[in-house]
């Protein structure tokens, strides 16, 4: 549970009511969108192993993203503590 709590700040300390669940929410949206634009510019790179580096890259910020969504709702709802 240290682990969680460590990798996923946001999602321990923005719950309690559902007001804070949705900002914590918005703070995982902006970073998966700020993060995709800076790729996206990074991309712009036109070396071969670059794009798989950013693909692999993208694809770890995505699940980061999503991953901290879920464990937010799962604390709101007790699953968590």
């Amino acid at each position: 549970m240290d682990l969680l709590k460590k990798l996923f700040p946001i999602s321990f300390s923005y719950v309690g009511e559902v007001a804070k669940l949705i900002i914590g929410i918005i703070i995982y949206v902006v970073i998966g969108i700020v993060g995709g634009v800076v790729i996206g510019l990074a991309g712009l790179i036109n070396l071969p192993f670059v794009g798989v580096l950013l693909g692999l890259v993208g694809g770890l910020l995505d699940l980061y993203v999503t991953a901290g969504i879920v464990i937010a709702i799962l604390v709101q709802c007790k699953v968590i503590k």
